[in-house]
């Protein structure tokens, strides 16, 4: 195993964060904070046409046929600003879930950039996101499903093109329902620089896709892999935070000399980089093990995305008290690193849950 990127993946790198820099500022992010479209059309034609739409899709489909240690690069890039925009919900969330559940027909449009999708999972609730689910379908006598449910955490779902939803049949086998313009409704988010809506299913027709019988291993496995990919999102939030808190240091002066002299702000961000650098080796293996399905894959994950988000959380939160005051204004980017990290926390299996799960998995 070698933890080191190719060539390849540094220039992909590259390509990104020079893409970003000239294309998505800060002053497109706070822009974008206020429109509900969260991307420009322009920002989102250059993003297929560098193939980042595409990125986890095979070739065969349009797609570059690359692998989640390549979305991780991406991720992270896109984690310093925060990214706002739908490239999570559909390029990652939508696509891991047609790859899963083998909806071909959905790819080519996703790796173009013309279609966006996204997935309608997560319910009310604590504990496993998979198996807390309650939305319900009912086969109709023309093969349609009609759903039932709520669904009130659905990443982008007001401008999706479609949205996969997890619902339970009759028997109660977990399944997945292609729903044709969800509409769903766009509510306030802790992370207002990525959209959040409430997926009212009520009577809504929508269409079975995906293998025969239950499909929770499935859903489970995207889960673990938006969580790993969020997790790299993180990853790239914590290192800008840093970047900001010892920047901030070095110029704030107090008592006649900089903070960042004080023995108590070094220790800080000494405790800030060790944080970063073990969600980062944490974040690249985790990717590993998915793209090469290695056993410990599981573990992997919970490990990945129960740690990464606690330390997201504590790095970014330092971050504002190294800033003071300062930290929690629209002057700087503090506060809204720190709510990407907390929502990413609560988003596909919460810290605590993530430690339950990794403590049976180890100890049984």
């Amino acid at each position: 195993m070698d933890f080191t990127f190719s060539p390849e993946q540094d220039a992909l790198r590259d390509a990104v964060r020079t893409t970003l820099a000239r294309e998505a500022p800060a002053s497109y992010v706070r822009r974008m904070i206020d429109d509900d479209a969260g991307v420009t059309d322009d920002l989102w034609s250059t993003m297929a046409a560098l193939g980042w739409t595409g990125l986890l899709i095979p070739e065969e489909h349009g797609g570059l046929g690359l692998g989640l240690v390549d979305l991780v690069v991406v991720q992270e890039e896109m984690g310093k600003l925060p990214f706002p925009g739908p490239f999570f919900s559909s390029a990652v969330l939508a696509t891991l879930a047609a790859l899963r559940l083998d909806a071909g027909e959905l790819l080519g449009s996703l790796a173009a950039g013309g279609a966006r999708g996204t997935i309608a999972l997560e319910e009310a609730g604590h504990g496993d996101p998979v198996g807390r689910v309650r939305a319900r379908a009912e086969e109709t006598n023309d093969g349609d499903w009609v759903l039932d449910g709520i669904k009130p955490t659905v990443l982008d779902g007001h401008r999706a093109d479609w949205a996969i939803v997890a619902a339970r049949d009759e028997y109660g086998e977990l399944g997945a329902f292609l729903l044709e313009k969800p509409a769903a409704e766009l509510v306030p988010a802790l992370d207002v620089t990525r959209k959040l809506t409430r997926l009212d299913l009520a009577g809504r027709r929508a269409r079975r896709i995906g293998p025969e019988g239950d499909l929770s291993t499935i859903w489970r496995r995207v889960v673990d892999d938006a969580g790993v990919a969020l997790a790299a999102e993180l990853v790239g939030t914590c290192e800008r935070a840093c970047e900001l808190a010892v920047e901030y240091a070095k110029q704030r002066v107090q008592f006649g000399r900089p903070i960042a002299t004080f023995q108590v702000i070094k220790h800080k961000a000494v405790d800030m980089l060790h944080d970063l650098e073990l969600s980062r080796v944490g974040t690249h293996y985790a990717a590993w093990t998915s793209d090469v399905d290695e056993p410990e894959r599981e573990r992997a994950a919970a490990m990945c995305k129960g740690f990464v988000s606690e330390a997201a959380n504590r790095v970014t939160a330092e971050d504002i008290q190294i800033h003071g005051g300062v930290g929690f204004t629209w002057d700087v980017d503090c506060h809204l690193l720190y709510r990407r990290a907390k929502q990413n926390d609560i988003l596909f299996g919460q810290q605590s849950w993530q430690r339950q799960r990794l403590a049976d998995l180890v100890i049984g």
